[in-house]
């Protein structure tokens, strides 16, 4: 073969070898004979259903959300008008009511933490800290047992934290300076719920980012020390498909966005990060049904089976769903802070 064909034969090779590899994706991209769709299982289909009402919901979050943005501008518009002193920002904090209810973040975790968790424990206050001064109803942000890796993380990261305003930073535990009887720590192992925010007590929300290794451990702190305890009445209002597990600056803003409101389900489903799948708990009582309705109509269209597998199905199902409920309870640790 001459030098002058050789380019043209490699060319040519080059064209079939395409081909052929197009020929291959065409015949896999295509369906086999003889292959069928598996039928769709009730698991299937109920996660087919939450998935749904949560695409509806993250809707409806999005509008209070944006009804919220709206409202506070136009009180800050109506402050502004009202007012004549030149300074903007002291026009619209003198206006802002202060709560006397004190919020305690409980830093006295700081050994079982390692420094990855303890650098999201410093953004998480430090969200809190922003969204207290720019909230209407202010409260008192007390951070206890501050030391250890945490303070070491906020001097070297953020150095500015001395200078923070409207905020008691302490080393002390926070038994040291406030009444026993005074104290209310807010665990999601508690068998309290609470009803409503009491303003002249102090709550406490374990300072804790571990990912659920320490399970039970801020409940057995508040019972060992003999301190009240409760937890945010989270499932009354509220059906998540995840686990309810909640971040610090999340409890932390359910709790300022309720002095506001005075409407728990309001203040849930305002804060709630979308990626929970937070429903109504009306909402979800509705899901279940219509569960059962397809589940129904599911054994129905199954007439090739015997009577007796359906009647072994129908006593196996409820077994089933209270396994199920058992295995989300033990996951459900944490719903009003982490541990």
């Amino acid at each position: 073969m001459t030098s002058e064909m050789l380019p043209a034969f490699i060319e040519s090779s080059n064209v079939e070898r395409k081909q052929s590899l197009n020929e291959d994706q065409e015949k896999s991209q295509k369906p086999r004979l003889g292959e069928r769709f598996e039928p769709i299982s009730k698991r299937q289909m109920k996660k087919l259903i939450k998935q749904k009402q949560w695409e509806e919901q993250r809707e409806l979050r999005k509008q209070k959300r944006k009804e919220k943005r709206k409202r506070k501008q136009l009180e800050r518009q109506c402050q502004l008008e009202s007012n004549s002193d030149g300074n903007d920002r002291k026009r619209i904090r003198r206006d802002v009511v202060h709560s006397t209810l004190r919020l305690i973040i409980d830093c006295s975790f700081d050994s079982l933490m390692i420094l990855k968790d303890i650098k999201k424990l410093h953004k998480q206050i430090q969200r809190c800290y922003a969204e207290n001064r720019r909230a209407l109803h202010p409260v008192q942000f007390y951070l206890t047992s501050h030391g250890g890796q945490l303070k070491q993380n906020m001097d070297e990261n953020d150095k500015g934290w001395v200078n923070w305003k409207d905020i008691h930073i302490k080393p002390e535990h926070y038994s040291e300076f406030i009444k026993k009887e005074d104290l209310i720590y807010l665990t999601s192992d508690s068998p309290n719920v609470l009803k409503e925010l009491d303003e002249s007590k102090a709550y406490v929300i374990g300072g804790l980012v571990d990912h659920n290794h320490h399970k039970g451990l801020t409940y057995k702190q508040a019972s060992n020390h003999g301190i009240d305890h409760a937890q945010l009445p989270l499932g009354n209002f509220v059906k998540m498909n995840s686990r309810k597990v909640l971040a610090i600056n999340h409890v932390f803003e359910i709790i300022l966005e309720y002095l506001e409101t005075r409407d728990w389900q309001e203040a849930f489903f305002t804060i709630l990060p979308q990626r929970k799948g937070a429903v109504p708990t009306d909402k979800a009582c509705e899901g279940s049904s219509h569960d059962k309705k397809s589940a129904r109509v599911e054994d129905g269209l199954d007439s090739d089976s015997s009577e007796e597998e359906n009647s072994r199905n129908e006593l196996e199902s409820p077994h089933e769903e209270e396994k199920q409920d058992k295995e989300n309870s033990n996951e459900s640790t944490v719903n009003s802070t982490p541990h």
